[in-house]
């Protein structure tokens, strides 16, 4: 039975565990949540109304440009948060709610610092006719700022570009127009930040400006002074055929020349050449071919020929006429042999004249080479400060282009911050919302509820189950008996039906199995402290024997404070104090308890101190004799806390019987009195868990079951009545 008690209590899931200290608990649980609950209801009522404004305005990525110049502003991507995630932080700017209190007056209104509850013992909050000092203007606006943000709510809008500005006040005007004016603010600003910074990139650039012009300017002259000291004379640039310019030098120049009139001279005086190898190797040159005055006279000679000869044909040579015509045919030969022979020397001399031109062109041309590899030896630093001075220009004329852009840009820009809807003025509070403080009150409640329960749990160290004297004790559990109300207990073990009646045979019957021979036939019962049941206990265990068969008899062995002798209803002038102190006649001793069926002994006048009487050898002469005439011998023991008189009659029994009350005692008061029986050498037979209510155990309500089962309680009632 007690494993399967124990077994029972491991094994109910922990939500049922938690359950059921709820409903043991829950009038603590209760009063916890009626306590939130008016107290979050009277927080709601005494709460001042407030209004929340609220206005939307749109912040875009990149401002829109009527330009194509570019802003000096960085570019973002897309993906980029933190464009927006500045531009939020900005909107809850100190600056930012600085300017607002300034702009709308707030600094200097007396009703905006009581409007939100602000004292203070400033000099500069000291009114003087009705109105702040000027001195602590510079304290008023920070603390001004302060409230506005305190105040102010930013909610961007998810997955867009949309803001949402909110103030809370409990004036709904005010609160509509600080929203609005906070937009205003807010597009002024940004507005001021681009003009700062094109006016910064102005002054940024100008100052780079003068520095390049300077670097340009002295490169120049770098240069100049270069070509000055190493002669290097360079034309004017000239377009090239794909389009770019550079310097030619004279040197270049007039070789290139040179070598232009060396190539025609070359071919001309292979000209010449030819035509004088042809007069020389053909006799008649083409050139006296081509002379138009030796084509005359051959033309005239051959019609003197002509003429000669058809005089030839009538008359003989020495006729006048024909030696006229033969002297003028010679006469053309010599003139054309003449001609020839000055054509002839024409040519040579041309020949002559065409190789002179070209070894003069060569000789020039070959001058002009060393000059020109020695200016390129000389232009390699030239063209290095030429470099630099094209580098400097660029640059320059670079930063004034930007400089120029940056001034256009810096007038037509567009805000990229817009106001989509402007704050009304709210007509309904926004707090206090009392359904929902009432929601929070109560869950409140029942979370401050729950931790007092699960504390008042952990704190609770009383035995509530029957399961915790063998888990917290380490005690056999014997049996629990039930609270009984209304009736004595002495009434209750007369009506054989009653829950105490079978609560107590089942603890008899665990008895029978703590020893070889079944129930001990001598036991004391004992507790920590009074009251906790242990004579009920003594009177039932004697009367659930008796009612057996066999021959009991209840001593009273608290001889401080006794209450057999109440039960049996005798007085208590005779009994186990008079034994122990040396009386050896124990029928006088003993009295009849016939309703019960038992025998009894009273303890007897209150001796000075019962300990002593203990210690003796008397109280195992008394159960000896007993023995004799009774089977079984069962003794109620004092507490055991405070008092040696337990454990002295615990030595000296069978057994011992140990009743603890439920939800009664501290489980460590327990355990210390264990341990001083145990010191003692007493055998523990088990523990009885007594004024048990099933309703406040931890673990259910199973422990009542049997416990009159079959009986009307109503009927009992009028029948006893």
């Amino acid at each position: 039975m007690r494993g399967a008690l124990l077994s029972e209590a491991e094994d109910i899931p922990v939500i049922r565990q938690y359950l059921r200290i709820a409903l043991r608990r829950r009038y603590v649980i209760l009063g916890a949540t009626v306590a939130c609950l008016l107290l979050g209801l009277i927080a709601t009522l005494l709460m001042t109304p407030k209004y929340t404004a609220s206005a939307t305005i749109e912040i875009s990525r990149e401002a829109n440009q009527v330009t194509n110049f570019q802003g000096v502003e960085r570019e973002t991507s897309v993906a980029d948060q933190e464009f927006y995630q500045t531009q939020y932080g900005l909107l809850e700017s100190r600056s930012l709610s600085e300017r607002v209190a300034t702009q709308l007056r707030l600094t200097d209104d007396p009703q905006f610092y009581e409007r939100f509850g602000v004292s203070s013992d400033e000099p500069a909050f000291a009114l003087v006719n009705s109105r702040y000092p000027a001195a602590g203007r510079a304290t008023r606006q920070r603390l001004a700022g302060e409230i506005l943000r305190k105040h102010l709510t930013i909610v961007p809008t998810r997955l867009s570009r949309l803001v949402d500005i909110r103030f809370t006040s409990p004036d709904p005007q005010f609160s509509a127009k600080i929203v609005n004016a906070w937009s205003d603010a807010f597009i002024q600003t940004n507005l001021e930040r681009k003009v700062q910074a094109t006016s910064y990139g102005r002054n940024l650039l100008k100052q780079q400006l003068a520095r390049q012009k300077e670097l340009l300017d002295e490169s120049q002259r770098q240069l100049v002074a270069y070509a000055s000291r190493e002669r290097i004379i360079n034309l004017p640039a000239q377009a090239n055929a794909n389009g770019s310019t550079s310097e030619r030098s004279i040197v270049a120049d007039d070789l290139a020349s040179l070598n232009a009139a060396l190539s025609q001279a070359t071919a001309e005086r292979i000209a010449a050449e030819a035509r004088y190898r042809e007069g020389a190797t053909a006799g008649a040159s083409s050139e006296a071919l081509r002379n138009q005055a030796i084509n005359t006279l051959r033309q005239r000679r051959a019609e003197y020929a002509a003429e000669y000869q058809k005089l030839m044909i009538q008359f003989e040579p020495g006729y006048p006429a024909a030696r006229a015509l033969k002297s003028q045919i010679d006469q053309l030969d010599r003139s054309i042999a003449n001609e020839e022979r000055r054509v002839s020397g024409s040519v040579q001399t041309d020949y002559r004249s065409a190789v002179e031109r070209e070894r003069g062109l060569q000789a020039r041309v070959e001058q002009l080479k060393g000059s020109y590899l020695d200016l390129r030896r000389r232009s390699i630093q030239y063209n290095i400060f030429q470099q630099e001075v094209d580098t400097n220009r660029a640059l320059y004329d670079g930063l004034l282009q930007r400089f120029k852009e940056i001034g256009v840009a810096g007038g037509v820009g567009v805000n990229n911050v817009a106001v989509v809807d402007q704050a009304d003025v709210p007509q309904r509070p926004s707090s206090p919302r009392l359904i929902v403080n009432l929601a929070i009150a109560l869950l409140a409640g029942l979370v401050l509820g729950t931790l007092m329960a699960l504390a008042l749990e952990q704190m609770d160290e009383a035995i509530a189950d029957p399961a915790e004297i063998e888990r917290r004790l380490g005690l056999p559990l014997l049996g629990s008996v039930p609270k009984v109300e209304g009736v004595t207990p002495r009434e209750a073990l007369l009506d054989r039906k009653s829950e105490m009646v079978d609560a107590y045979l089942a603890v008899q019957t665990n008895l029978a199995f703590t020893t070889e021979h079944g129930v001990p036939r001598s036991l004391s019962v004992t507790s920590t402290r009074p009251a906790e049941g242990k004579s009920t206990t003594a009177l039932a265990l004697a009367t659930m024997l008796a009612r057996s068969g066999k021959t009991v008899v209840l001593i009273d062995g608290d001889m401080r404070s006794p209450s057999v002798h109440h039960l049996g209803g005798v007085p208590n002038d005779r009994g186990l104090s008079n034994f122990l102190a040396g009386h050896d006649d124990l029928l006088p001793l003993l009295f009849r308890m016939e309703d019960l069926g038992l025998t009894a002994m009273a303890a007897g006048p209150i001796p000075p101190n019962a300990a002593e009487l203990l210690t003796g050898h008397r109280l195992a002469d008394l159960i000896g004799r007993l023995h004799e005439h009774f089977n079984y011998i069962v003794i109620d023991s004092p507490p055991v806390m405070g008092l040696a008189d337990a454990p002295l009659i615990a030595s000296r029994v069978e057994g011992v019987v140990y009743t603890v009350e439920s939800h009664g005692i501290r489980s460590t008061l327990v355990k210390a009195a264990l341990a001083r029986l145990v010191a003692a050498n007493a055998h523990i037979l088990g523990g009885v868990l007594s004024k048990f209510d099933a309703r406040k155990a931890h673990y259910g309500y199973g422990y009542e079951y049997g416990y009159g089962y079959g009986q009307d309680p109503v009927a009992e009632a009028k029948a006893r009545g």
